[in-house]
């Protein structure tokens, strides 16, 4: 029973360091042959290129000459659009929201770092845009991308002042669009076309939102989504950057039917969300083209065809998202302002927005994850700090899960304690193991100890370690959240390293000939990794000592292997697990001196006072 039951644990232990492991030598590898291999294709399309005469973008790729984001700025007149939430400004030519900044998040967390860019003009390299119209056959002098609109001289787009812009073609058809915007992250564009003409005609409305090329950043990572998503036909409808282009030629797009829903494209932490009204019956579509060398990502909704008859009005009222995916706005969007009622969480089809919050990559234990994120947000309304607030979550977590970690504590901490019988047992009936594990079972009756308590708390971590790890990659508010001293980003890796003292010699070890890329990569060793390694440490070794010396040795190997491999890790989840460990010793602590077993920390406190460690 106990090797069943020290199997059983070395099982978990190895399963779990998979798990942990998994993103950084399995993962990791596979992204740097991926990005390998794409700089191998780039220096080849560079070669060619450079031997036919051909210009390149700025990622070295051969495609026409891409202007500045300043110069393609200028080939259109504007109208600035000046938010809290909010600069940039909208183009007169096609009428497009197409140059967006958003001020309250910056690029790095350096204090002169410039805001996050969001939209970007076509004509630059990497464009992103939203662009609204109308469909139909054979109609005359429809607006489209070289159309410059005409607006009232002065106008500014701000909260509570929306800007007209209007198109006449000429030919019977008045074009009016009304661009409003919120003090956050929603505009609400209003289309509408007056026939004066004596022709009928059929018209369909259209909305888009477009990425010309993306950065070689974006789309590589596993663990969150980018690309297209959205809520149509009540499910969630994704597909990822990578996929785009696998798509055979033949089938470069997919179509949705849709009643309401949204969608939209969305980066880690931004999102572009096309919304429209939720009673109308729309197809929205995901498009992949290439066209001369760049990858056009096309996410568009199409609305009914409706009849335009003469002196007759069609209007269309659109809405798009534009910001960071902050869960609290999110939600806020989702149910229109209104704070809603707890099951509404669970069944939001009646929400204005169904399901916004889905934008966020909440992952398949979404519903451990949600859970995790709200006691996160909870806890940092009332203190302000999202480490402390971490701290807080494991404390609860430890309270809730005590009455099952104390039995599991408690078998743990009495196994030690006749650990010396049961190797007796073993040594008296080495020859006969059915006899051996006879008297073991008489040995655990007698002392009421479950073996297999002692795997409870690695079975119970697990979840909570996934779901933290998914809160801490994908939602917003950890990122560049401080916790204290050198931690700035508790989303990011601990920046501190052994190699130079913590910092107390001004040298970025990354930057050593050879070895720079391995201090600065898998050997970079923060304070907060090697805070967790000594806390693992003295974990392992206040549990009974396993049976197997190779079992043993894989135990004693851990503490090391996962300093290693969490110091890649987000700093928030390292001060979660060390914390959790902290907690941990001291429960087992309690436990162990209750019942007179002999452990680490007693040994440690008499050999510092010169004495014999005792457990009473």
């Amino acid at each position: 029973m106990q090797n069943d039951n020290k199997n059983t644990m070395a099982f978990l232990a190895i399963a779990f360091a998979i798990l942990i492991g998994y993103q950084f030598f399995i993962l990791g590898p596979q992204q740097k042959k991926a990005e390998a291999e794409l700089r191998a294709k780039k220096a080849a399309q560079q070669q060619t290129a450079a031997q036919a005469g051909v210009p390149l973008d700025a990622n070295g790729n051969p495609a026409p000459l891409r202007l500045s984001r300043d110069a393609a700025k200028a080939q259109s007149p504007r109208i600035v659009v000046d938010t809290p939430a909010l600069k940039g400004s909208i183009a007169l030519k096609g009428a497009r929201i197409d140059d967006l900044f958003l001020r309250k998040y910056a690029e790095t967390t350096d204090k002169n770092s410039p805001p996050v860019e969001l939209f970007r003009p076509e004509g630059a390299e990497h464009a992103w845009f939203a662009d609204f119209g109308w469909n139909g056959l054979n109609l005359p002098g429809l607006p489209d991308s070289r159309t410059v609109w005409t607006a009232a001289p002065g106008q500014v787009l701000r909260p509570n002042s929306p800007v007209t812009l209007t198109y006449d073609n000429g030919m019977g058809l008045t074009f009016t669009r009304v661009i409003a915007v919120d003090d956050q992250a929603m505009f609400t564009v209003t289309d509408s076309v007056k026939n004066t003409g004596a022709n009928a005609y059929q018209m369909a409305p259209y909305a888009r939102v477009q990425r010309q090329g993306i950065t070689d950043h974006l789309g590589k990572t596993q663990i969150v989504h980018e690309g297209a998503i959205g809520n149509l036909g009540g499910e969630k409808k994704e597909l990822k950057y990578a996929k785009y282009p696998k798509w055979k030629k033949d089938q470069n797009r997919q179509s949705f039917d849709s009643t309401g829903g949204w969608t939209g494209i969305t980066d880690k932490y931004w999102l572009a969300a096309l919304i429209p009204n939720q009673d109308q019956a729309i197809k929205a579509e995901y498009l992949f083209t290439n066209v001369a060398g760049v990858d056009i990502y096309d996410v568009n909704i199409v609305g009914p065809t409706q009849a335009l008859n003469p002196g007759a009005t069609l209007t269309q009222k659109t809405r798009l998202f534009a910001g960071a995916k902050t869960v609290p706005l999110l939600r806020k969007y989702e149910f229109n302002g209104q704070a809603p009622d707890w099951w509404k969480f669970w069944d939001s089809r009646k929400a204005d927005i169904p399901r916004f919050d889905w934008a966020v990559d909440w992952g398949m234990f979404s519903f451990f994850t949600r859970p995790i994120f709200n006691v996160l947000e909870i806890f940092y309304r009332l203190v302000g700090n999202f480490g402390l607030a971490i701290m807080l979550l494991t404390v609860v977590l430890k309270l809730v899960l005590y009455p099952m970690a104390d039995k599991s504590y408690e078998s743990m901490a009495k196994m030690k304690k006749i650990a010396p019988e049961v190797e007796k047992l073993k040594a008296k009936h080495k020859d006969d193991p059915a006899k051996q594990q006879q008297e073991m079972m008489a040995l655990y009756q007698k002392e009421k100890i479950n073996p297999m308590m002692g795997c409870l708390p690695m079975l119970i971590q697990i979840p909570v370690f996934y779901s933290l790890y998914k809160v801490l990659t994908v939602t917003i508010e950890m990122r560049h959240a401080p916790f204290f001293g050198w931690i700035q980003d508790l989303s990011a890796r601990d920046p501190s390293t052994i190699f130079n003292l913590f910092g107390a010699i001004p040298w970025d070890p990354a930057t050593a000939p050879l070895i720079g890329a391995f201090l600065g990569g898998p050997l970079h060793i923060g304070v907060w990794p090697l805070l967790y390694g000594f806390t693992m440490w003295l974990t392992t070794a206040m549990n009974p000592p396993a049976g197997d010396p190779i079992q043993q040795r894989i135990f004693q190997l851990f503490p090391i292997i996962f300093t290693f491999t969490l110091s890649q890790f987000a700093v928030g989840l390292v001060i979660y697990w060390c914390w959790s460990n902290v907690l941990t010793i001291v429960q087992q602590y309690v436990m162990m001196r209750r019942y007179g077993v002999e452990n680490p920390i007693d040994r440690i406190i008499a050999r510092l006072q010169g004495k014999t460690a005792s457990a009473t």
